[in-house]
């Protein structure tokens, strides 16, 4: 009699599931590496800039907003590393949906660089004009509230928009492939619709950014921090599309 491994040895294809482990544990590491980058970056590290409307002619902090900027290139990586990770095994759920969750997050990424790029410049101009001789102090005022309003609408839409896509699509791929317990797809796909709703309403001026409203984005945080846990310490159950690699 023939048990499972040695099939696996003879006929060149693993156990049922065991070849998408190693996509699982990518994607759940990239996942918890968002949170650990973004987090930090956005709640301490990046708040002198975001906070101070004289942050370009004062005396700055940029070592502490050169850090936050550091740690949202990380972020931006990382979001593109949780779709390619797990792209070979939910590509063949839909191919189509999961094609349209590596685009959504290199999407992502792009637009968390642009606004790490304007705060880099509001940085240099500080350094380079402020209190120069002959430098007009009130065109540096205008022109760093112009950088930083850029990058409040890339996290409208970066982590705001493209979260909710993200989850739309991805939520979809596990919840109908049940690769990972239905309920946490769930969660992204309940919170998706709401943090859509919000993020429109605050581009069109009906929201205040930052209001209490996008208490909607947690169901999607929820979402996203529990498929990484889960794709780290579980992977993938095994599926009808995952028996063969």
């Amino acid at each position: 009699m023939t048990d499972t491994a040695t099939t696996g040895r003879t006929t060149g294809r693993p156990a049922a599931g065991d070849w998408t482990r190693k996509y699982a544990l990518a994607g759940g590491i990239f996942y918890l590496i968002t949170f650990a980058a973004s987090m930090p970056a956005a709640f301490y590290f990046l708040s002198p800039i975001l906070t101070d409307p004289s942050y370009i002619t004062s005396a700055g902090a940029d070592s502490r907003v050169a850090m936050g900027c550091l740690l949202d290139v990380i972020n931006a990586l990382a979001c593109i590393g949780t779709a390619v990770a797990v792209f070979p095994v939910v590509r063949r759920q839909n191919e189509a949906l999961a094609l349209g969750f590596v685009t959504s997050r290199m999407f992502e990424a792009a637009v968390i660089m642009t606004g790490v790029v304007s705060l880099l410049a509001v940085v240099t101009l500080r350094q380079d004009l402020a209190g120069g001789a002959g430098a007009d102090q009130a065109s540096l005022l205008t022109t760093g509230h112009a950088l930083v309003a850029v990058r409040d609408w890339t996290f409208q839409f970066g982590p705001n928009l493209c979260a909710a896509i993200n989850a739309l699509l991805f939520g979809t791929l596990l919840y109908r492939s049940r690769l990972v317990p239905r309920i946490i797809p769930t969660m992204g796909l309940i919170g998706a619709p709401l943090l859509l709703a919000v993020t429109a309403a605050t581009v069109l001026g009906l929201l205040e950014a930052g209001s209490v409203w996008f208490a909607a984005a947690v169901p999607v945080a929820l979402w996203e921090l529990s498929v990484g846990i889960y794709m780290v310490v579980k992977g993938f159950k095994p599926t009808p599309d995952t028996t063969t690699a």
